[in-house]
C-alpha cells in the first residue's frame, strides 16, 4: 500500500499492523475503521477534565453505538446517556448497570417512559407537560428536568439545543411550573441537566451556560446531580493544523466554578458532563473505493462508493471532513488538483468533499473521510437500498478484528411481510 496523502493516519500510526487498501480488499468498501488506543485516550482526557472528586463523564451513543465500542467506553471507566429505548437496551447488553445509565428524553410517549421506569434508569423530562406525564406514570418517584439555560452554541443551527430558537429544555422562567408539578405528584427531583449544543471550540458559551444552570439547581435543596452536558468539539480541519479545544483551560474554569457553588450549597453533589462526539469522533476513518473519474463543465469529479447514506454529516450540516488518499501500487501523482469527492446516491448533495487540493486521484485509489467516528455508522441508512458498511476495530496491539458486518442483500428486506 502506498499513502498518497495520509498525514494524519501516518502520524497517528492508525491503522496499526495493516492498511487501508488490505482492510478494503478483506472486509468490503464502504469500511468504518475506529482505533481502539485513540478512544480509549479520549476517555481519558474527558476524564481528567475536572479536578472536583464527585465527578463522572457520560458517553452519548447517538455519537456511536457500536456494542464493541461501548464496552470500551465501560472498561475505561464512563457511564453512559440514553436518547431512546434502543440506546437504553444496547447500554445494558455492552454492561451498564440500569443506575449508570441516564435516559434524557424529547417528546417520548406513555410506553417509553414506561420502559425507562421499568428498565431502573435514571430520567430526565425535557418538558412540563413530559413531568406532568411521568408524575401520572410513576407518583411518588425520583427524576430529573432538562434545562434550557438559554445559551446555545455548536457548529450549524441544526445542533444547538439551547437558546431561544430550539425544542429542547425547559426554560429558566417555568421553574415555578415544575415545582408545582414536582409537588402534584410528591416526586423527588435529583438533578438538573442541560445540554447547549455540538462541536463547540471555544469554551465561553459552555462557562456561561453552566453558570446559569448552577443558578437554577440552588434552587432546589436535595439535588443529587447536576450535568452540564456536552458539545465539546474535535479539530476536523487537521491538514491545517486546527488547533484542539483547550481542555485545560476549561477544565480549570469549571473546577474553580464548582466547588464555589458547591461550597454555597452546603454538600458535594455529582456533577457530570456528557460527551459523545468527543469521544469517539477521531477514533474513525471511513474508507471508500473511487470508481470514477471525470469533469463536467470545468468541475473535476471523484466519484466513489461513499454516498450519504454512509456519511450524511456533509450533506446534512455541510460539515468538513478532512480526506486523505492510499493507493495499492505506487503509480505517482504528477500533479495536484482541485476536486469534488461525491458518492454514488442519485441527488446533486451527494458529496463528501468539495473544491479539496489533492494530489491527482485515480480509480481504483482508496479514500480515507478522517474523523467520522461520531455520527457516521449511527446517522447512516439503506437510502437507495445500498448495503450499510462493516466496522472494524484496531485493537491496542495493532491487529484488525471485525466488530460490525456489512449488510446483506437479504437484511434489506428481513422485516418485510410477505
Amino acid at each position: 500500500m502506498y499513502p498518497i496523502y495520509s498525514k494524519v493516519s501516518s502520524e497517528k500510526n492508525f491503522f496499526g499492523n495493516t492498511d487501508p487498501v488490505q482492510l478494503s480488499e478483506k472486509y468490503g468498501s464502504p469500511l468504518y475503521v475506529y482505533n481502539e488506543n485513540i478512544l480509549r485516550k479520549r476517555c481519558r482526557d474527558i476524564k481528567g477534565l475536572i479536578d472536583y472528586p464527585n465527578f463522572n463523564v457520560n458517553y452519548s451513543p447517538k455519537a456511536n453505538s457500536n456494542l464493541e465500542l461501548l464496552k470500551i467506553v465501560k472498561n475505561e471507566g464512563l457511564r453512559v446517556d440514553a436518547m431512546s429505548p434502543g440506546e437504553i437496551f444496547v447500554a445494558l447488553m455492552a454492561g451498564f448497570k440500569p443506575d449508570e445509565i441516564f435516559y434524557i428524553c424529547n417528546n417520548v410517549s406513555k410506553e417509553e417512559f414506561l420502559y425507562a421506569i421499568h428498565a431502573g434508569v435514571k430520567i430526565s423530562v425535557d418538558s412540563v407537560s413530559q413531568l406532568e406525564l411521568y408524575g401520572k406514570l410513576n407518583p411518588g418517584g425520583k427524576v430529573a428536568f432538562r434545562l434550557n439555560p438559554g445559551v446555545g452554541a455548536g457548529h450549524h443551527d441544526k445542533v444547538k439545543t439551547a437558546g431561544q430558537k430550539t425544542k429542547f429544555g425547559i426554560e429558566m422562567s417555568q421553574i415555578p411550573d415544575v415545582k408545582r408539578v414536582l409537588e402534584n405528584y410528591n416526586l423527588q427531583l435529583t438533578g438538573i441537566n442541560q445540554h447547549i449544543g455540538s462541536l463547540f471550540m471555544d469554551g465561553d458559551a459552555y462557562l456561561a451556560s453552566s453558570h446559569n444552570i448552577l443558578s437554577v439547581a440552588t434552587e432546589f435543596d436535595d439535588l443529587e446531580f447536576v450535568d452540564l452536558g456536552g458539545g465539546f468539539g474535535i479539530p476536523y480541519r487537521k491538514q491545517e493544523n486546527q488547533p484542539r479545544l483547550d481542555l485545560k483551560d476549561l477544565g480549570g474554569k469549571l473546577s474553580e466554578l464548582i466547588r464555589s457553588w458547591v461550597k454555597g450549597y452546603g454538600k458535594e453533589i455529582e456533577f457530570k458532563v456528557e460527551p459523545g462526539r468527543y469521544i469517539v469522533a477521531e477514533s474513525g476513518i471511513l474508507l471508500g473505493q473511487v470508481n470514477a473519474v471525470k469533469t463536467n463543465y470545468g468541475l473535476k469529479y471523484i466519484g466513489t462508493d461513499l454516498g450519504f447514506n454512509v456519511l450524511v454529516r456533509p450533506t446534512m450540516y455541510d460539515s468538513h471532513h478532512d480526506v486523505e488518499v492510499y493507493r495499492k501500487d505506487d503509480k505517482p501523482s504528477m500533479k495536484q488538483e482541485t476536486v469534488r469527492i461525491v458518492g454514488n446516491i442519485c441527488e446533486t448533495g451527494d458529496i463528501i468533499a468539495k473544491d479539496r487540493n489533492l494530489p491527482e486521484i485515480f480509480e481504483n485509489d482508496i479514500i480515507g473521510v478522517i474523523d467520522s467516528g461520531a455520527y457516521g455508522y449511527s446517522m447512516s441508512s439503506n437510502y437507495n437500498n445500498r448495503l450499510r458498511p462493516a466496522e472494524v476495530l484496531i485493537e491496542t496491539s495493532g491487529d484488525a478484528r471485525l466488530i460490525r458486518r456489512r449488510d446483506s442483500l437479504e437484511d434489506l428486506v428481513r422485516n418485510f411481510i410477505m
